[in-house]
């Protein structure tokens, strides 16, 4: 894999790295608990390659964890036009009104209307410079709400994969692709270090850790690079969080905290800084915007040039984390959303 040019922490090109295709996971392994895991220890430079059930052999006793509880919806539509020519259409997120914020795929002007099985409609109020479109959805006529349209997504729509993994979704996805302890829908991408969970390991935590649960819905935003050539003009995008009190608990104590996922260190880190338990992050996580609470991570490989790499420079460094990466793609890790993981401690 070739190196950077540069690990100046503001150029985007410095968080470029080289991945063959075939380390891209298109599937999970099974049992889910038997990914690989890379775990690296900074306090000694130590790195060790490990399987994933594994993981609380490093993590420290007294390290307390933080688990993102949100449930991936099936919020892929496909359709037709009025006029017979067919769309996809991909919720992205609730506004308050019964709007909603949504990917399509063809080409649709203010006005249009799109047809879906059993009736449901979505009708196009408003398209955004980048590519989101606002719409409305209406069943038999009726305007929908957000429980009835989960409600239909569920029996009509289809899991929502990411765009690097080049198949249909089929009925395996329905359950690889959400994690054991899922609970509060309305992500449209998986909080993927969380995939790794059974539901015994999952108990195994809850004996052995203080843990808690928060929501952060992963919206589409989360798979788009940063094209910005200075990553400081970036724009992030936002997604909808909520922290219950026994989460807060646990962060406003002195306790190390290990995050499941970058979906859970963007949420505490956001919640760090400006002490809303709800709302809309858009907190972008880097090298020179570090995390200041979260003291471990647990996550996934990312793609080049994305914010989530980024967030992991931002524990450990522009430089290390190519090293890593290099170390990974040596080691014939599996990448993204149904590959392997890493232990940062």
């Amino acid at each position: 894999m070739a190196k950077t040019k540069s690990d100046n922490p503001f150029l985007q090109s410095s968080y470029d790295y080289t991945l063959p295709s075939e380390l891209i996971a298109t599937a999970p392994v099974f049992p889910r608990d038997h990914a690989r895991l890379l775990v690296y220890e900074r306090a000694t430079q130590t790195l060790t390659h490990a399987r994933f059930d594994a993981l609380f052999d490093f993590i420290p006793p007294q390290c307390a964890i933080l688990l993102n509880d949100t449930k991936v919806i099936k919020a892929r539509l496909f359709g037709t036009k009025q006029s017979g020519g067919k769309v996809e259409l991909l919720l992205n997120s609730p506004l308050p009104d019964e709007a909603y914020k949504v990917y399509i795929r063809g080409k649709v002007v203010q006005g249009t209307v799109l047809l879906f099985q059993e009736e449901l409609n979505a009708h196009v109020e408003a398209l955004h410079e980048d590519g989101m479109r606002i719409v409305r959805f209406t069943c038999k006529d009726i305007p929908v709400s957000l429980p009835t349209l989960y409600d239909i997504l569920e029996r009509i729509g289809h899991i929502p994969l990411p765009p690097y993994i080049k198949r249909e979704d089929n009925q395996d996805d329905a359950h690889d692709y959400q994690s054991v302890f899922a609970a509060v829908q309305g992500a449209v991408a998986a909080p993927t270090a969380s995939l790794h969970f059974t539901q015994e390991m999952l108990e195994t935590l809850q004996k052995r850790h203080k843990n808690a649960t928060l929501t952060l819905h992963v919206g589409a935003g989360t798979f788009k690079p940063v094209e910005a050539l200075d990553i400081r003009d970036h724009v992030m995008h936002e997604e909808q969080f909520y922290i219950p009190t026994r989460a807060q608990t646990l962060i406003d104590s002195p306790t190390p905290l290990l995050a499941v996922g970058t979906t859970v260190t963007r949420t505490v880190e956001y919640y760090a800084r400006t002490k809303k338990l709800q709302g809309a992050c858009d907190l972008f996580l880097h090298p020179h915007n570090p995390p200041q609470r979260i003291t471990h991570l647990l996550t996934n490989f990312h793609l080049p040039k994305s914010t989530l790499l980024m967030l992991v420079a931002g524990f450990v460094g522009v430089e290390k984390t190519l090293e890593l990466y290099e170390e990974a793609v040596k080691e014939r890790y599996r990448f993204f959303s149904y590959g392997d993981a890493m232990l940062v401690l």
